[in-house]
């Protein structure tokens, strides 16, 4: 009885995406024409349907995890979303002149945040809620606030130097 309602339980809130996935690589996977088209149309309006959008042509590389569903989610059509990705609510990778974000593996972005341009975000980074990041993060930072601050940096230099504290690149 514990299993089912579990299952239930889950299934009731709305947040299975197991089929959006499926379509949604499919349509990808279809060649041009009127196949993509449909599947294109059914994968965005299960997109729709969660609350959220991601666009036709945006390189997801393995399922990302979306603990609270795809709810206010948007992924521009250019970006470009490395495996093993956890995207919480409210979150917009945008595009500017074409131009999206290319996230690299193991992310953690928070609700709320905003990523725009042709910015490079390295693997292991996490982003804070609320954050606006319009400029590239290195591997392993961790970024905060609005204008967003680079607090830490998990790897060390090659001299064996710790890296300096505070905003990189400024």
């Amino acid at each position: 009885m514990g299993f089912w309602r579990g299952y239930l339980t889950q299934r009731s809130k709305g947040d299975d995406l197991g089929w959006f996935w499926r379509l949604f690589f499919l349509s990808q996977r279809a060649r041009p024409g009127l196949r993509r088209d449909i599947l294109t149309y059914l994968s965005s309006r299960a997109a729709h349907r969660h609350g959220g959008y991601i666009g036709p042509d945006a390189a997801i590389l393995g399922i990302p995890s979306l603990p609270h569903g795809l709810h206010g989610v948007f992924i521009s059509r250019y970006a470009t979303l490395g495996p093993g990705c956890r995207i919480y609510q409210h979150v917009t990778i945008g595009e500017i002149e074409g131009k999206a974000p290319v996230i690299g593996e193991n992310c953690w972005i928070g609700a709320g945040a905003v990523l725009v341009g042709g910015i490079h975000v390295g693997k292991n980074v996490k982003i804070g809620a609320g954050a606006v990041v319009a400029r590239d993060i290195p591997d392993g930072a961790t970024v905060v606030s609005q204008p967003p601050r680079i607090l830490e940096r998990r790897e060390s230099h090659a001299d064996g130097a710790a890296p300096e504290p505070g905003l990189a690149g400024n």
